[in-house]
């Protein structure tokens, strides 16, 4: 399995922003997938986990009600829909793969996407 993410970009305060990662093999209903983000000379942190069949979800404290985590099987893409961003939200944005039904650890997830910049102007 390969993950490509896409869709990152420069958007004001307050904006919004949908990022996207396509899976180049079967990934619904064998991984859960998750977002995590990354500011230089800061760990790797976890936004956002959807399980293995789509029926759940998690989020970091910091985006609950801003973010979204959704799936679309047919087109074998996870997106992550973000509202009201705020500066403090940019960073380079990774899609990630884990085994497990579902996880909020780094550790737990084997397979990385490239990431994907997104900046939030003041």
């Amino acid at each position: 399995v390969q993950l490509q993410a896409s869709g990152g970009g420069l958007v004001q305060a307050g904006g919004s922003l949908r990022v996207s990662c396509t899976a180049s093999g079967r990934t619904f209903g064998a991984y859960g997938l998750g977002w995590f983000r990354q500011v230089p000379g800061l760990e790797r942190e976890f936004v956002a986990g959807i399980s293995r069949n789509g029926g759940v979800t998690d989020y970091a404290d910091s985006v609950k009600g801003r973010f979204t985590i959704s799936g679309d099987i047919g087109k074998n893409t996870v997106y992550l829909q973000m509202n009201s961003l705020k500066p403090e939200d940019t960073a380079v944005y990774y899609c990630a793969a884990t085994p497990h039904a579902l996880g909020n650890r780094r550790e737990v997830y084997t397979i990385w996407g490239q990431g994907t910049l997104v900046t939030v102007s003041s």
